[in-house]
């Protein structure tokens, strides 16, 4: 893609956000300010408790985990020293057996000094000896002593080395032990400040599940009565339908033709809100936006979309200050235009207006959230897209 190309699509995607932006800013012009507030208050209260519940889960989540760690570092420990007592016994039962070694040792080294070197006692016994047989018998008596203390001693080597492996696997037991209950400990305090913090974070989401519920109240009871002040008004829109009905019968001659670009643009802003079919942001309806919604900052002079008659204007809890414009038939059909939420009128019921005078300023009464145009166009009584006439 060229850059050129790369560029555009950036700015024609930047524009469209904030047209977004724009058109959802005006839609909220369509709602009671009460019935905004009570809306931005619940739609906090949601965002702040789905934000606890996520931190509550997280910390559930941790805390699930130390515990498994409690419960490993625990059975670790339990195993260590087990361990340890296990070493521990071994190096005892090994001490043991070497100091039996060595008292063995120790009586054949008595016996050895009661009877004489061992060796020795072989040469005499073939001197003294008369018969051949008691020399045998007495050479295989020196020779199982000799054996019997070469035993003992290997014995005693044997524990000896074993028990140095002992005391060398007690002294691991004992460090491991040690870094075991360390570690036991770490995560006992871990769990303890993980539970104190999922309480606390409990206690959080039950006061904002109370504080989403009477926003949610709030709210409710603002669109309740917001429905039944939008019914008046529809009740109004009625009774000037039919004035204005009643004027088209009487109503000869007008417009033939082509309508595009029949009407003078009222007011010099930019749409911010289209006409046409939309899901209401607040009310959640499915509802027709009657009208193009035109920035216009507070005291903008707004003008006469067509020469014509001012035929009513009143103040409606929904749209504010109103004016009626009657530009007679265009096309064999009444033409009205109405604008919305007037800071002040210039023209009144009675008065004749040419095209592009002015007829009142821009405001913000009524429902609305900012000073701005609500202009609607009506053939016969019913509104229709005021931009395919301009």
């Amino acid at each position: 893609m060229a850059p050129n190309a790369s560029a555009d699509n950036l700015n024609n995607r930047h524009h469209k956000a904030e047209k977004g932006i724009k058109h959802a800013q005006a839609d909220l012009d369509d709602s009671s300010h009460a019935q905004v507030v009570a809306a931005a208050r619940l739609s906090a209260a949601k965002t702040r408790l789905a934000a606890a519940q996520h931190l509550l889960a997280g910390t559930q989540r941790q805390l699930n985990a130390a515990q498994l760690v409690d419960t490993q570092m625990q059975a670790k420990l339990q195993q260590a020293e087990s361990d340890l007592a296990d070493a521990q016994q071994q190096v005892a039962e090994g001490k043991a057996n070497v100091t039996e070694q060595r008292a063995q040792i120790g009586r054949l080294a008595a016996e050895n000094y009661q009877y004489g070197d061992p060796q020795l006692m072989s040469l005499v016994v073939v001197l003294n000896s008369q018969e051949p047989g008691d020399v045998t018998n007495q050479m295989n008596t020196v020779d199982n002593l000799m054996n019997r203390e070469t035993a003992t001693m290997d014995r005693l080597k044997a524990l000896t080395v074993l028990l140095g492996v002992q005391e060398a696997k007690v002294a691991r037991t004992t460090a491991t032990v040690a870094t075991q209950r360390k570690a036991a400990a770490a995560t006992v305090v871990k769990r303890q400040l993980l539970e104190h913090a999922a309480a606390t974070q409990r206690s959080s989401v039950a006061t904002l599940v109370a504080s989403r519920r009477s926003a949610a109240q709030a709210a409710a009871r603002n669109r309740a009565h917001d429905k039944l002040v939008l019914a008046r008004a529809k009740k109004q829109e009625a009774r000037i339908k039919r004035l204005i009905m009643a004027r088209a019968s009487k109503q000869k001659g007008g417009y033939t033709g082509n309508t595009s670009g029949l009407l003078y643009r009222p007011v010099p802003g930019w749409v911010t809100s289209p006409y046409g079919w939309r899901i209401h942001p607040i009310y959640h309806y499915w509802g027709l936006h009657d009208g193009t919604d035109f920035h216009a900052p507070c005291g903008t002079p707004e003008h006469a979309a067509e020469s014509g008659t001012v035929i009513s204007e009143y103040y409606s809890d929904v749209w504010g200050n109103r004016l009626y414009l009657d530009l007679g038939k265009v096309n064999g059909q009444n033409m009205t235009v109405i604008y919305n939420h007037l800071e002040r009128y210039k023209a009144h019921p009675g008065d004749h207006v040419s095209r592009g005078e002015v007829v009142g300023y821009a405001g913000t009464t009524g429902w609305s959230t900012g000073c701005h145009l609500h202009f609607t166009v009506m053939l016969n009584g019913n509104p229709v897209d005021p931009m395919k006439f301009m």
